[in-house]
């Protein structure tokens, strides 16, 4: 019974933020593809519930080949995170597209972070 009301609740509470939200997906959109070429969302492989993989939206926060050699945790003054990507980084502007997820049913509003798979195993 807890898992159909918290699925539900994921539900409701996904829609009503992608509504309220879109605006401000959209706008940042624009700047980030003004700031530097390519797609605005940043997509990644997570490491989900049961081990599954699934695909995690973001607005993308830094330059397109920011991962060029490998994946590595963003230091504070990291020069790959572009100017707009610093406040949508600071204000989590950047993780509004992970609304979709929610209501994808492949995250939840409230339970553990997803990890990169990658990341999983260098944490190890």
């Amino acid at each position: 019974m807890f898992e159909i009301i918290k699925r539900t609740m994921d539900i409701l509470l996904s829609i009503i933020g992608l509504i309220v939200s879109a605006p401000f997906i959209l706008i940042f959109s624009v700047l980030i593809m003004l700031e530097s070429p390519g797609s605005p969302i940043y997509k990644q492989e997570r490491v989900g519930k049961g081990g599954k993989v699934f695909t995690i939206y973001k607005l993308r926060s830094m330059y397109n080949d920011a991962e060029k050699n490998g994946p590595k945790w963003a230091d504070k003054n990291d020069n790959r995170v572009t100017k707009i990507g610093k406040f949508i980084r600071k204000t989590r502007i950047d993780e509004l597209p992970q609304l979709i997820n929610v209501l994808k049913g492949e995250m939840s509003i409230v339970g553990p972070r997803p990890e990169r798979p990658i990341l999983q195993v260098l944490c190890q």
